[in-house]
């Protein structure tokens, strides 16, 4: 979650870089895992407040337009994989963070490089009713290819163990012709598994390990 991060997926050729959207309380989209940062709540508290820490690397906390505009940089190859966390607020409140990250996507023209994940269904169900067209994967891990793909899903992001559970769940993917993605897999025996399932994309900590067993 932070620009030199992103920079160094960039500069490794990755297929996507993952990062985090939450909003603070002045709506200001900014990068995060966490729903704290360094213990301030971010939607109860302004970016201004926030911004006064920095990273653990030194750079200032990333605004979500910060952060959009570095991964268009010199970049052709490695996608933004957005993902919108839920809010802590309100189910409509995180209606209004979907539509808030969309339309600020769209004002840079960075939709072409864009792919929207989330744990919240209602979020990527946003999504689509704002464009029928726009990139999503869902990260549960609850829902069946097949009923993902009536909703207007594009692509499920589970958990690795999900698919070892329910094998029968990638043939589904495939025949439902959605993106089949697995996180966060960092050994290499679990990455060679999935590569050898046909797996379009793999979430890892471990990027060059991947790249080397992939031989790219």
């Amino acid at each position: 979650n932070s620009i030199a991060s992103l920079k160094q997926a960039i500069a490794l050729k990755c297929t996507g870089s993952e990062f985090d959207v939450r909003i603070t309380l002045d709506d200001s989209l900014i990068i995060n895992h966490d729903a704290h940062y360094q213990e301030l709540p971010i939607e109860e508290t302004s970016y201004a407040d926030l911004e006064m820490h920095k990273l653990s690397n030194g750079e200032k906390l990333p605004t979500l337009k910060e952060y959009l505009l570095a991964g268009m940089e010199n970049n052709t190859s490695t996608r933004s994989i957005c993902e919108i966390k839920p809010s802590e607020t309100s189910a409509e409140r995180g209606q209004e963070i979907a539509e808030k990250v969309f339309n600020l996507v769209e004002k840079l023209g960075a939709s072409k490089m864009v792919v929207y994940i989330s744990f919240d269904y209602d979020m990527l169900k946003k999504l689509i009713a704002l464009d029928p067209n726009v990139r999503t994967q869902f990260l549960w891990g609850n829902i069946a290819p097949a009923q993902l793909k009536a909703d207007g899903i594009t692509g499920l992001d589970y958990n690795f163990s999900v698919f070892k559970k329910k094998p029968e769940w990638i043939e589904e993917a495939k025949q439902n012709h959605l993106v089949l993605n697995a996180w966060t897999v960092d050994k290499e025996a679990d990455m060679k598994w999935l590569l050898d399932k046909g797996f379009d994309q793999i979430t890892t900590n471990e990027p060059e390990l991947l790249l080397k067993i992939t031989g790219k």
